[in-house]
């Protein structure tokens, strides 16, 4: 049986009163890394907010399946299997690090808990030797780990991560972009939006580029690559 896909028909978005989404579509499939690029206002992160069940659309859908998701709450979005991983390496700063992965963790029972924890320090075992240490201290690359670490811990169908290597030094980025192929050899669909084109074009396999809240490209991240010009004017019309 075919796994679900995330599809995005039409989605039209307003954000205190303005429209900022213009009727894009796109899908994302299971096992796939889709990257989304473009400049600061091009309506990136309103579309990592309504998928995430944080905005309500004005007008479209957005399925799993076939389930809808449009207008339903963020809880119930992560419930259906999409994790989000927002922008600015966020956690639960008075918690330690294992009680921060606790804390998203979906299942019930103990042993359950226990192995899902092993999971995830399989893939940051630099979280194990941290796993006592209150989340504030952490630096921003150890936070990021922790924040992508609850997405994991969630046992996701998708993940949603939104600006993966903002402010850290490359030798992070390479741990956590590891990290996003293991989700996509695992089965898992990644949308990405990230600020570096040369890093989501690296780690995608299809890739969307938004200018002033509609798509002007998807397709292929080899294609993107050959025509840097597409990218480019998107920056520039800005």
């Amino acid at each position: 049986m075919a796994q679900p896909r995330i599809e995005i028909s039409d989605l039209i978005v307003s954000r205190a009163g303005k429209r900022v989404l213009h009727g894009i579509s796109f899908t994302v499939r299971p096992g796939e890394i889709r990257a989304l690029l473009g400049a600061n206002g091009a309506g990136k992160s309103t579309t990592v907010l309504t998928l995430a069940g944080v905005l309500a659309p004005d007008a479209g859908t957005i399925r799993l399946g076939d389930k809808r998701l449009d207008g339903t709450s963020a809880d119930a979005v992560r419930r259906l299997g999409i994790a989000l991983v927002p922008e600015g390496h966020c956690v639960l700063g008075a918690l330690n690090v294992e009680e921060n992965l606790a804390v998203a963790c979906p299942f019930a029972g103990k042993a359950a808990r226990l192995e899902a924890l092993e999971g995830v320090y399989a893939i940051f075992p630099e979280l194990r030797e941290r796993r006592r240490q209150i989340a504030s201290e952490l630096s921003g690359g150890q936070k990021q780990m922790v924040a992508m670490g609850q997405a994991f811990i969630a046992d996701p169908a998708f993940m949603i991560v939104d600006e993966l290597s903002l402010g850290l030094a490359p030798g992070v980025v390479r741990r956590l972009s590891e990290a996003l192929r293991l989700a996509a050899g695992c089965g898992i669909g990644v949308l990405l939006i990230e600020q570096f084109a040369n890093l989501a074009l690296e780690l995608a396999d299809q890739a969307m580029v938004m200018e002033r809240g509609r798509l002007v490209f998807d397709g292929t991240s080899a294609t993107l690559r050959d025509n840097p010009e597409i990218l480019h004017g998107a920056y520039l019309a800005q």
